[in-house]
């Protein structure tokens, strides 16, 4: 008989869960099946970890979504968030459902050309856009949106020397009672700035102003703020119809709706506390409507929210590496996969499920992955079985920023998945090797390696 390896005693809570007359048991769910295809059979297949995407849940929340503003308004028109997750096979989902794309920089802004969409269905936001990248929005007709006076100038400039009169909308930012605010990109409500750059813009004659645009922050967990931002904005409209005889053709109230994740130090759940997409629809779509505007006055209404249209359709599956005991009698669980790979647990913590049955008895854990950092926290507490090294686990809610924010850096990153709608998985990314990092790097000639020479 195998002599069990000795622990030192330690105190530990009393084990949670639903009251029976055998005392407590378990309420955590092995999660086995992504869509119906195994978890099993996914790590099998494309390694540990990977990343897995539902397109069935994309698009059902998408559906969602614009089903919840264009009950509510007449003229709606969502734009992609590239940069909440910008992989090919995520976009075509997405622009398969009517959405237009909305970029940052001109790498995105070439991958939204590459992936189909029509110029003049792609607005470029963001604050350093490069000659190149202005010149080639310009010609294909996209919308512009104007962070800064800078940018402003330099659009002049560029009009005079082509010829072409660009639409373009300017990004204002503004107090809607949510601090610290987001004043750091665009042009000030309250300042007069904004109001000043419309000025110069219309004053200019040489670009076609079209729009406004405002995001006003990320995870936003309030509604009211939207309506006190969506009321300036019908101001601004309003002011530049009346005052400076300049129609706008539309408003981009931007994104920032959250998603059911958790955030840290949150007192209650995600799903406790965040607002569904019908109530930021209500708040935004009845502050203009009431503002009085006449019915084909009514301007067409952009959203370009990414987090709460793809978070939950995100899995994150990993294995187990090893179990510890910490030096405060805390068991800690070593993961295969880290911060740089789930960046987002910085922000949130995530619900992680085992991928198979296991002990009713739990404890409160400590996951942490192997990049052998403090940082490299996946969860400071996570209640759950005891699980053995090989046994897998399942990160949920991964779905946002995760494929776009992740880090090479010590280890590779993993493959992504993505599951149709009829329950097949393709690989979307590939896995990277050492060939595909080195690939970039040149090393000079006094600096090669010796190789050995074979015996």
């Amino acid at each position: 008989m195998q002599k069990l390896k000795y622990e030192r005693p330690f105190i530990r809570k009393m084990n949670i869960g639903s009251m029976n007359k055998f005392g407590t048991s378990s309420n955590v769910q092995p999660v086995k099946h992504i869509d119906g295809v195994p978890v099993a059979s996914l790590l099998a297949q494309f390694g540990s970890p990977v990343f897995v995407l539902s397109e069935r849940q994309i698009r059902r929340n998408y559906r969602a979504a614009a089903r919840a503003f264009k009950t509510r308004y007449p003229r709606v028109q969502f734009a992609w968030s590239y940069k909440t997750n910008y992989l090919n096979a995520v976009c075509q989902v997405f622009h398969q459902e009517g959405s237009w794309a909305e970029v940052v920089s001109g790498f995105e802004y070439r991958k939204a050309l590459g992936n189909g969409v029509a110029g003049n269905q792609i607005i470029f936001n963001g604050p350093e856009k490069r000659r190149e990248d202005l010149l080639l929005a310009m010609e294909n007709n996209s919308l512009i949106h104007i962070d800064n006076f800078d940018e402003l100038f330099n659009l002049i400039e560029l009009c005079n020397e082509v010829n072409i009169q660009p639409r373009v909308a300017i990004r204002v930012n503004m107090d809607t009672g949510v601090y610290p605010q987001w004043d750091r990109f665009g042009f000030n409500y309250e300042n007069g700035q904004a109001w000043n750059a419309m000025g110069k813009i219309v004053a200019s004659g040489k670009m076609q102003l079209v729009g406004l645009h405002c995001h006003i922050g990320t995870f936003m967990l309030s509604t009211a703020a939207y309506v006190v931002a969506a009321g300036k904005m019908c101001d601004l409209l309003m002011r530049c119809r009346t005052e400076l005889q300049n129609p706008i053709q539309y408003l981009d109230m931007g994104g920032g709706f959250p998603s059911t994740n958790t955030l840290k130090g949150a007192y209650l759940p995600g799903v406790d506390t965040v607002q569904l997409v019908d109530d930021f629809a209500e708040a935004i779509t009845t502050t203009i409507l009431n503002f009085g505007f006449k019915q084909d006055e009514l301007p067409l209404l952009i959203l370009e929210t990414g987090r709460a249209l793809i978070d939950d359709a995100g899995y994150l599956l990993g294995s187990v590496v090893a179990n510890k005991r910490l030096s405060d009698g805390r068991r800690a669980m070593v993961l295969n996969f880290g911060v740089n790979t789930l960046f987002t647990a910085f922000w949130y913590d995530h619900q992680i499920s085992p991928a198979q049955d296991g002990s009713q008895h739990t404890e409160d854990v400590v996951l942490y992955g192997p990049l052998c950092m403090n940082i490299d926290m996946v969860r400071e507490s996570a209640h759950l079985p005891l699980m053995e090294a090989g046994d897998n686990v399942v990160v949920h809610k991964v779905g946002a920023y995760n494929m776009t924010q992740w880090m090479q850096f010590i280890t590779t990153r993993p493959a992504v998945v993505m599951i149709d709608e009829q329950g097949q998985p393709h690989q979307i990314r590939k896995p990277e090797n050492l060939e595909y990092i080195e690939m970039m790097e040149q090393v000079p000639v006094h600096l090669e390696p010796v190789l050995n020479p074979p015996r």
